[in-house]
């Protein structure tokens, strides 16, 4: 997403969602820069949500994507045990209300049975192999996990396994990680 704003430009986050045999596991990385400045390497981009029930992770402005987690679990409450409909219902909030369209994040978003890639775009997007990144160190994280699936490792090694790949690769990603399993 582009920042026509006048901030810094802010990088720093790698979210990674990995299914595997019925267990759903999402990782974030714990870098945030500003710049060519690391200002915190701990951030928590992961959260559990509806009663640890959804797995959440953001990539992109921290206080865009909590106002956005906050309307999600409104969603989910709303429409409980129905992940596709709540992403779907805030999808179309997000692109079509006033206030919400400026915000600038994406989320991945999961519960035991499915993932979803959410946009501010409108784009509600379901990943082929059970895989899914976003932020600065996703496509590394995406192709590392891709690769890591077909093995006999688990969800959880998979995942842990693709964040430290691409921290290698990625200056915007660390391996202080979050991990949240399903």
């Amino acid at each position: 997403m582009s920042n026509t704003s006048t901030f810094p430009d802010w990088h720093g986050t790698t979210i990674l969602a990995v299914r595997k045999n019925g267990k759903t596991v999402v990782a974030g990385d714990g870098q945030v820069s500003m710049g060519q400045t690391i200002v915190k390497g701990s951030a928590k981009k992961v959260r559990r949500l509806a009663g640890g029930r959804v797995i959440a992770g953001f990539a992109g402005s921290t206080a865009d994507a909590f106002t956005l987690i906050e309307r999600l679990e409104a969603k989910l409450e709303q429409y409980p045990e129905q992940l596709a409909r709540a992403c779907v219902d805030l999808a179309k909030d997000w692109r079509t209300d006033r206030y919400l369209r400026r915000l600038e994040a994406m989320l991945i978003v999961a519960n035991q049975e499915q993932i979803f890639t959410v946009t501010g775009v409108g784009d509600v997007l379901e990943p082929e192999h059970g895989v899914a990144a976003i932020g600065s160190g996703g496509i590394f994280a995406l192709a590392a996990a891709r690769a890591l699936v077909d093995t006999d490792l688990d969800a959880e090694t998979v995942a842990r396994r693709a964040m430290a790949i691409a921290a290698e690769i990625c200056v915007y990603t660390n391996g202080e990680l979050t991990v949240e399993a399903l």
